[in-house]
């Protein structure tokens, strides 16, 4: 029989922390009894709606289940404790209710979500579980948003526009501190095993020496990762000179994974950056990580405004393209055999690692999408089911500006492969970590192998269409910068910054490398 009394059920979903955590404080403050818990959905493990990818790929669910864990030894420690149930969120909670008794469930509390799913489970909460206070609050971004400037409905369609209003007009709300001692589970409530990764139908990848992303889960991990970007190595001082590297783990934040996860509080790195510009310096280093935060917060009320379009392929724009769906060049692309070797390197390692870089992120869908033709769908899904640091709004936001179907469209956002190699990776060491076979193949002329001579592919004992594919496609652009890479490097613009080519300057700037596609 569980105990009597005021027991208020707290729902956690991406928000898998204890610091400014809203929700739990608010669950803790009105009841006797909390229940914090956490459902393995098994929506979450089926297909990604289109093309049925595995929603949830072994790299993401590894992490994520480092994350409950994580969570539960905090809650524990604060007399707590983190119930673990398989199931819908829904049915979980009305079972949770029953057994309780209506009657001594005061409420029921969420974080409240952005896209239809996650919608649907909250409209289906409310309706199902006979529990008459059901308090859902607004807790995933920098800016709250009913301190925007306008209704989101009104929400400007342009970034910058977005962005100079909230800066000139908004404050960023104080973090939430929780007591150190929190409410204890109501008697006759088991806290329930944490499932294995078998157990939810996937096998745990193997870990990769050369992964950008060598961390773990959890809230822990990301505290001690915001102390280290910070405080003990000051490497955020140089962040807009570094952001666009492609090997090691220190060339950006890698916030992004537990920004997803919500095992860190953007407004906790908000505070954090300013107590460190006042304590030690504030630069455009400083601001940039601010600046991305907010093209995170940006992309969140842009799915508040237009809902579901964000998942169309006509996306918030309601262009038609005649998009391709061809089965051997998307097979290509997403095991990195398209013959293009920075192409190919960045999708090999987000296959081996669940990570890649921005410019790596950028890079490869504009190939899909310009190069290809593929639909843009493809890969949005595709980085849905991979990536450790998948978030819906980002992802599906990030594919649709790049696609040119989403806000800040621009008409001819193209990428230039080679280029973009040869700026990003002037001596092909990136190229050559996750693209074995051309390693015996020196500097920049690995970027452009297919225009080399028999003789230099003989010698690095490398065989086009046997030991690496021949090119899918080889886009006219390329040309312009072959000479610069059998020269042995391209001359770039120093430190990892510009080099689009083939699309508009800000292309290559916008959006934050930390936080999506822009994330890492």
């Amino acid at each position: 029989m569980a105990s009597k009394g005021r027991v208020v059920i707290c729902l956690l979903r991406n928000d898998l922390r204890i610091h400014d955590n809203e929700v739990l404080s608010w669950a803790n403050k009105n009841g006797n009894y909390l229940i914090p818990i956490y459902c393995f959905d098994p929506r979450h493990f089926a297909g990604t709606y289109h093309f049925g990818f595995p929603k949830t790929g072994p790299h993401r669910l590894k992490f994520l289940l480092e994350c409950v864990k994580d969570l539960r030894k905090n809650l524990t420690a604060r007399g707590s404790g983190l119930v673990v149930r398989q199931g819908k969120p829904e049915v979980v909670i009305s079972e949770l209710v029953q057994k309780l008794g209506v009657d001594n469930v005061h409420a029921i509390t969420y974080h409240q979500e952005a896209t239809q799913e996650e919608l649907d489970v909250e409209k289906a909460i409310k309706e199902s579980c006979g529990v008459k206070l059901v308090q859902s609050i607004w807790g995933h971004t920098l800016f709250h948003k009913d301190d925007l400037p306008f209704p989101v409905s009104r929400l400007p369609d342009v970034y910058t526009q977005f962005r100079k209003n909230v800066e000139g007009s908004c404050r960023v709300r104080q973090c939430i501190d929780l007591p150190e001692k929190l409410n204890p589970l109501p008697e006759g409530i088991e806290d329930g095993e944490i499932p294995s990764m078998e157990q939810l139908g996937l096998q745990e990848p193997p870990s990769d020496s050369r992964t950008a992303f060598p961390y773990e889960g959890g809230e822990t991990t990301a505290l001690e990762r915001l102390n280290y970007f910070l405080w003990d190595t000051d490497a955020v001082a140089t962040y807009k000179e570094t952001r666009n590297g492609m090997i090691g783990a220190d060339y950006s934040t890698k916030f992004s994974p537990w920004l997803a996860h919500g095992c860190i509080s953007p407004r906790k790195i908000y505070f954090e950056i300013q107590r460190y510009e006042k304590e030690r310096t504030a630069n455009k280093s400083t601001y940039w990580v601010i600046f991305e935060l907010l093209w995170r917060d940006y992309f969140r009320f842009v799915a508040l405004k237009y809902g579901n379009k964000l998942f169309y392929q006509s996306g918030i724009q309601g262009k038609d393209i005649p998009w391709k769906q061809d089965k051997e060049l998307f097979k290509a692309w997403k095991e990195g055999r398209t013959g293009v070797p920075y192409v190919d390197a960045n999708m090999r390692e987000v296959a081996a690692t669940g990570f890649m870089s921005n410019r790596g992120r950028q890079n490869v869908a504009s190939f899909l999408m310009k190069d290809l033709k593929l639909d843009w769908r493809l890969g949005a899904e595709w980085f849905e089911s991979m990536l450790v640091d998948h978030d819906v709004c980002s992802n599906y936001g990030n594919w649709l500006y790049s696609a040119g179907l989403g806000n800040d469209p621009r008409e001819d956002r193209k990428f230039n492969m080679v280029k973009q190699g040869l700026d990003y990776d002037p001596e092909g060491e990136y190229v050559r970590l996750w693209v074995p076979e051309l390693k015996n193949i020196s500097g920049g002329s690995v970027h452009t192998v297919w225009s080399l001579s028999k003789n230099i592919l003989s010698k690095a004992q490398v065989s086009l269409g046997e030991d690496y594919p021949n090119p899918i496609v080889i886009a006219p652009e390329w040309a312009r910068h072959a000479g610069k890479a059998r020269g042995g490097g391209a001359q770039g613009f120093g430190g990892g910054r510009g080099g689009r080519g083939g699309g508009p300057k800000s292309a290559g700037q916008k959006r934050g490398i930390d936080f999506y596609f822009k994330s890492s």
